[in-house]
């Protein structure tokens, strides 16, 4: 296979898919996802040109935002990630920490809002040939438990489209809305991780 994850299970990379193997997947351009019981799709998307901004899947009382990213072809770009999101947190902040993960290394973290409201939040990152793929939990899937496991499962199905184009490492591969709409155009379910507090917003 050429998938250089960490977890062969998945995601995987579409040379290493058999589209032709009965399974249903949607197409999103650069992630196909398989649909799975109890996991609902959601979408900030922009209305006048179809493009998702984030993607999210939800069941369970948990909710995983997955992004696709380019990557170098030497691999282990999530490691190098996740250092940098570690060497921009407070060393004393209570709840961080790198916990081994289905997918390997996680960080396990707490966001803070300007109230000073706090939300633990789970990254994951599986690298693959030239991209790389983040996952941050929400809710009940950011710990052990039903959620976790339904939604690691449900990222573990995913396929990575990366595409033969050049783009510098950490650029975002394009998602798109599918012919038949799976959310209301200009609907964010989901904040930004790296935003400091929550929020919605939409695109017109």
């Amino acid at each position: 296979m050429s998938n250089t994850s960490a977890a062969p299970q998945g995601p995987y990379d579409v040379a290493d898919i058999d589209l032709n193997d009965g399974v249903e997947r949607l197409d999103l351009g650069a992630l196909l996802l398989t649909a799975m019981p109890g996991i609902d799709v959601n979408a900030q998307v922009d209305e006048e040109s179809g493009a998702i901004g984030e993607l999210s899947l939800a069941g369970f009382d948990g909710a995983v935002q997955v992004q696709p990213f380019a990557a170098p072809r030497s691999g282990r770009y999530w490691a190098e990630v996740m250092q940098q999101m570690l060497s921009q947190l407070d060393e004393s902040q209570a709840g961080t920490a790198v916990v081994e993960g289905r997918f390997g290394p996680e960080l396990h973290v707490m966001l803070h809002d300007d109230q000073g409201n706090a939300t633990a939040a789970r990254f994951a990152g599986i690298d693959g040939p030239r991209w790389f793929l983040r996952a941050v939990y929400f809710g009940a899937a950011a710990r052990p438990g039903n959620a976790a496991a339904a939604l690691d499962q449900a990222v573990a199905a995913l396929v990575v489209v990366r595409g033969k184009e050049a783009m510098p490492a950490g650029a975002p591969l394009p998602l798109r809305i599918p012919n038949a709409p799976i959310a209301q155009a200009g609907t964010a379910i989901l904040p930004n991780p790296f935003e400091r507090g929550p929020e919605i917003t939409e695109i017109r």
